[in-house]
């Protein structure tokens, strides 16, 4: 696969990326894995706050 696109990072960054990085794993392979555990957190937190600040009735009630 060949690189369609540069994404400028800092050394520290590049660094932390590569801790995270598995042997074999490609960075976009850690990228879109990253981004799936984001997009999972940012879900159960929405979750969290319409739990939190919605008022429900039973839906036998409804």
């Amino acid at each position: 696969m060949s690189a369609d696109k540069r994404i400028p990072v800092t050394e520290e960054r590049f660094r932390e990326l590569g801790d995270l990085k598995g042997a074999g794993e490609t960075y976009d392979e850690l990228l879109a894995e990253l981004i799936e555990e984001h997009k999972k957190r940012r879900l159960l937190r929405d979750m969290k706050q319409i739990e939190d600040e919605s008022e429900f009735v039973p839906l036998d009630e409804a």
